[in-house]
């Protein structure tokens, strides 16, 4: 906190910032109140992408019950990850991927949110499902986090972004909460950061416009293996989603 975080150059010193010590240590015993873990948020990033999310290679060849499905002409690690089968918006075929080329036809997970936590396991462990097995990638502890997830993070996005993508938000109070949030590392046209294959760029606008569910999704959860903060853990209602989302579609998108 006083001196920064080596590596991590947009920490800022409180040092730098002038706190005088009373102030290090209001800060310090506000820190000691946080939870000391959140399995819902990491859980969203394990359902994103769970190899980049733990540090780990990606799996190779196709999850088995890919070769169920002919519409999804992906293959190898994509086939693994769980919002390719059960969509960003968690609803599978009767989402948003039940057309184009990310359809396969497979149920969403939005409906299993009210399973046990046993339930829940074992379909990451195999019990349900031998050719759903997670258990020789992901441990105890990261099965535990899925279910959270599943449990008490799959919000209904549907209230708010339309079938053509158009998104039910006060973009004013969207651009209240990205200058907050968001500006520090996307800068303020969203175009800090680049997405994809830098011959090709892709930035904030243009996720948010192409794939307003995937945007929410991340601005919910973070992005796996990155430095990038939890909307949740930051106190992001649905509101805020849906405002930040609205303001994020008027970023530039080249």
């Amino acid at each position: 906190m006083r001196f920064g975080q080596p590596g991590v150059p947009d920490m800022t010193s409180a040092i730098d910032q002038g706190w005088a010590a009373e102030e290090q240590a209001a800060v310090l015993a506000y820190a000691q109140s946080l939870p000391m873990s959140s399995p819902v948020a990491e859980g969203g990033v394990l359902y994103d992408k769970w190899w980049k999310a733990i540090g780990a290679d990606a799996p190779e060849g196709d999850q088995p019950l890919w070769a169920t499905q002919n519409s999804n002409e992906r293959s190898g690690a994509d086939s693994w990850r769980c919002k390719e089968c059960h969509g960003w918006d968690y609803k599978g075929v009767d989402g948003a991927y039940g057309s184009g080329s990310h359809m396969t036809g497979f149920a969403g997970v939005m409906d299993a949110a009210g399973m046990s936590a046993e339930e829940l396991t074992g379909w990451f462990d195999g019990t349900a499902n031998a050719d759903h097995d997670f258990s020789p990638y992901l441990g105890e502890g990261q099965i535990n986090m899925l279910v959270a997830f599943i449990q008490g993070g799959l919000n209904d996005v549907s209230t708010f972004i339309n079938v053509d993508k158009s998104v039910n938000g006060d973009v004013g109070q969207g651009k209240v909460v990205y200058t907050s949030a968001c500006k520090r590392c996307h800068g303020e046209d969203g175009k800090e950061i680049i997405f994809g294959d830098e011959s090709d760029p892709a930035y904030v606008g243009n996720i948010a416009n192409d794939n307003p569910w995937e945007f929410v999704h991340k601005a919910a959860y973070g992005q796996p293996g990155e430095h990038m903060p939890s909307g949740v853990n930051l106190g992001f209602t649905l509101e805020d989603l849906a405002n930040l989302t609205s303001y994020a579609q008027t970023l530039p998108t080249e």
